[in-house]
């Protein structure tokens, strides 16, 4: 330790020794503070007094402070710390999580939200369910399978079953709403319940073969189409055998491809972890009646937890919200907590879960095989890193830089003739995109094609108030030529913000003068950035540029449509605002409710004959 950080060290110890005398030995949380009074880490005691303790516990050898790395690293963060004291160790353990959800500290192992990763989900509700892909999983009474890995596992997985299984494809709204069986039917891929009455029991039978295909219990679900094949078979229903024999042949296939790797047939989960310079990447390995169904990878920074803490904080997360929690979940090592977070997940299962940490046999291999899958993830994604800093050290020198371009913002203009005017502004971190960061913008303007007036407003709206305006971007750029980029000088200029900036625009090339690439351009330089022979720090910042435009052009086609639509019924007479969104609740839009008959419009709620004439007239 640096002599630099010895005595606010020591100055902290003597404080927070004053303070541990009076706590108690109870049960409990704790909370870390920064000087700015921010939490950044919460954990949980059985023992408060001793736990603190441990944290600023020191053995003076000559004068210096010793301390393994973990502790001595959130040490120089803290300026103090708060405790809250529980009944019980399982209720500080309920605390802890949801206070780590409140706080969001820095160095808690904290697991990000699925929204990106799909799952399907069955609406069990209906009376003919179906299959939905959704990027958000949700306590409705429906059941959920996955997250899957990627939107080309989820469709390989949706193409079997409707394959293999008489499950209707199309989505509710069309459902009810259908008049004659589509070409599924035809093909005979589905039982058409949207036309045809279609024995309820019939279907259901359907539905439970779909989530036990599901649930990765092929074996069994082959094993009864089997038996009812040879029901069949001997009640002389030969058509009948043919289709369950078929139905047994692709299920027989689709096991094939699966990987038997234990022969207990149990659900369970084995979890791999890896560490590497303060990275940490947890590895997730489903296995259902004993095969191989999939694998998922979790990535952390910054976590200030030992092993343990974290495939604790992992399990307590991550099944809070799983879809299924399985029989037995398989770890490197276990948790201090294993006891409580067997009871809180039996809880969530109903019935008994276990966590093990297994010594020898197939179960260790498997935790192996995890953990070997852990490392090398790990480094795969640890060389990723190490491109992008590689990529935006060289566009630092490239463009003469004080600083390296960490966070990039990108700003577009879109708007037709200057109506329905919008920008969008997206965010690169590290190199990598950052959608929870990128904003839209709906432009006031003057009426007027004027992109010029349109970037001046969105870059005062985004850096022209103040303090709540950071953090700022390390680069600003702005999608355009050289008059953007003057804007962009002068509103950052008139900010008093200069100081802050790199700004550049990026313009497409003019092939009529016979240009063959994009052009950059900074402040007080009349010819474009020379980027160099290699050329991906180009295509960097033009995949910048792209992803910022699709964004801007998707915002201003919804916002167009929207104004569009609410437009146009505003202009029917008798359409007020209850109307209105009747119309558009059942029809979903303009081209529905023009072609719908009159017979429909008038048997909508508070509608009659004079007010649906007025819709096909106006709208004819």
């Amino acid at each position: 330790m640096t002599s630099e950080l010895r005595p606010t060290l020591e100055g902290l110890a003597t404080d927070i020794h004053d303070k541990l005398s009076g706590i108690t030995s109870a049960p409990g949380v704790y909370l870390m503070k920064d000087a700015q009074g921010t939490v950044i880490y919460v954990g949980k005691a059985r023992n408060l007094k001793k736990r603190l303790a441990s944290y600023f516990k020191k053995s003076l050898r000559g004068n210096t402070l010793k301390m393994d790395i973990k502790t001595e690293i959130l040490i120089q963060k803290i300026s103090d710390f708060e405790t809250i004291i529980t009944g019980s160790e399982k209720e500080a353990l309920i605390l802890e999580s949801n206070l780590i959800k409140r706080y969001r500290p820095r160095y808690n192992v904290i697991l990000k939200d699925d929204k990106r990763y799909p799952s399907l989900r069955l609406d069990i509700k209906n009376p003919y369910p179906n299959l939905k892909v959704v990027r958000k999983i949700k306590k409705d009474g429906g059941l959920y399978f996955g997250p899957f890995a990627s939107s080309a596992a989820v469709q390989k997985t949706l193409k079997i079953i409707h394959k293999t299984f008489k499950l209707r494809k199309c989505k509710t709204e069309y459902f009810k709403n259908r008049s004659r069986p589509c070409l599924n039917f035809q093909m005979d891929a589905c039982l058409a319940p949207c036309c045809l009455d279609v024995d309820k029991q019939t279907y259901t039978e359907t539905v439970n073969e779909v989530i036990q295909f599901l649930k990765g219990k092929t074996p069994d679900l082959v094993q009864q189409i089997k038996q009812k094949m040879t029901a069949a078979a001997e009640i002389q229903d030969y058509e009948q055998a043919a289709v369950l024999r078929d139905k047994m042949f692709a299920l027989e296939q689709t096991l094939e491809t699966q990987m038997a790797v234990t022969n207990d047939f149990i659900d369970r989960d084995v979890i791999g972890l890896a560490r590497s310079d303060g990275a940490a990447l947890i590895t997730l390995l489903f296995i259902r009646n004993g095969f191989f169904l999939g694998i998922r990878d979790f990535k952390f920074s910054e976590t200030m937890s030992t092993d343990n803490e974290m495939t604790g904080a992992f399990v307590r997360q991550y099944y809070e919200k799983a879809p299924f929690v399985p029989k037995e979940i398989l770890v490197p090592s276990l948790p201090e907590d294993t006891l409580l977070l067997e009871e809180l997940l039996t809880d969530i299962k109903g019935r008994r879960v276990r966590i093990l940490a297994p010594k020898r046999g197939e179960k260790v291999r498997l935790v192996q095989r995890a953990s070997q899958n852990a490392e090398d993830s790990l480094k795969a994604h640890k060389a990723l890193i190490a491109n992008d800093v590689d990529l935006l050290s060289r566009l630092q020198q490239q463009l003469r830089m004080d600083r390296t371009p960490w966070r990039i913002e990108c700003f577009d203009i879109s708007n037709i003739s200057g109506k329905s005017a919008v920008a969008g502004m997206v965010v690169f971190e590290k190199g990598k995109p950052n959608k929870t960061l990128y904003r839209k913008y709906k432009l006031q303007g003057t009426g007027m094609p004027d992109d010029y007036a349109y970037m001046a407003e969105v870059l005062k709206r985004r850096y022209g108030k103040g303090k709540k305006s950071k953090p700022y971007p390390d680069m600003l750029m702005v999608d355009g030529g050289k008059g953007q980029l003057n804007v962009a000088v002068a509103v950052i200029k008139s900010l008093r913000l200069e100081p802050n900036f790199q700004i550049i625009s990026i313009a497409k090339k003019n092939e009529k003068k016979g240009e063959t690439q994009d052009k950059i351009f900074k402040p007080g330089q009349t010819n474009p950035v020379n980027l160099g022979r290699r050329g991906d720090l180009l295509l960097f910042l033009e995949k910048i540029r792209d992803e910022t435009h699709h964004f801007a052009i998707s915002f201003h086609r919804k916002h167009r449509r929207k104004t569009f639509v609410h437009s146009a019924l505003d202009s029917i007479p008798g359409i007020g605002k209850k109307r209105k969104k009747t119309l558009l609740t059942h029809f979903k839009s303009i081209k529905k409710i023009r072609t719908a008959t009159l017979e429909e419009l008038c048997a909508l709620p508070g509608f009659n004959r004079k007010t649906a004439e007025n819709i096909k007239r106006t709208l004819k």
